[in-house]
């Protein structure tokens, strides 16, 4: 591979420059900040730089945010401490569901085929009531089935079923879930 030729290719992060910088600098630590624990203000701030999000929305501190400009959230999420929403693309979170601490969603990823190590980008749809638990890795072009759980630590770059339970680096179908 050969990073001195790297190029992003026909990629672009979808607002103008002043926008990034001002997320960069402005918005992105509002978001992040320990010292502003209420959600209310991260969501404003959010939807200020184009993020979708729907009522009863929770984000605790250290949530990282790369481009809300590709985000939808609908309604009663609850998003925890570090979480990190790598949006390179489109990461789309449906009502009910729960991405608890240390959650990393990777839109973005390189062709390691590639001889410029081009950038592969793809979205990340978690369906309704799903639960990403903590330490649990999603990574780009990934559907989360609506109620599906993701455990502990769990990795996945494959889609997952519907109401079914994963564990796992690769994460596997452990077990139907009831509700």
């Amino acid at each position: 591979m050969r990073l001195d030729q790297y190029t992003v290719s026909n990629y672009t992060p979808g607002v103008p420059y002043w926008k990034q910088l001002l997320w960069y600098f402005v918005g992105s630590p509002f978001v992040k900040s320990y010292c502003l624990p209420l959600s209310a203000l991260k969501i404003w701030i959010l939807r200020s730089f184009g993020a979708s999000i729907g009522q009863g929305v929770r984000i605790k501190p250290g949530v990282r945010v790369k481009f809300p400009w590709r985000l939808n959230i609908g309604d009663y999420v609850w998003i925890g401490e570090g979480v990190w929403i790598d949006n390179v693309a489109l990461v789309t979170i449906e009502s009910h569901v729960c991405l608890s601490q240390g959650v990393y969603l990777c839109t973005g990823n390189h062709d390691w085929n590639h001889p410029d190590f081009k950038l592969i980008d793809a979205p990340i749809h978690i369906q309704e009531s799903s639960w990403i638990a903590a330490k649990s890795i999603i990574g780009p072009g990934v559907i989360v089935g609506r109620g599906a759980v993701l455990t502990l630590g769990a990795v996945t770059g494959k889609s997952l079923e519907p109401m079914t339970i994963y564990a796992g680096n690769p994460a596997q179908p452990i077990k139907q879930r009831k509700l």
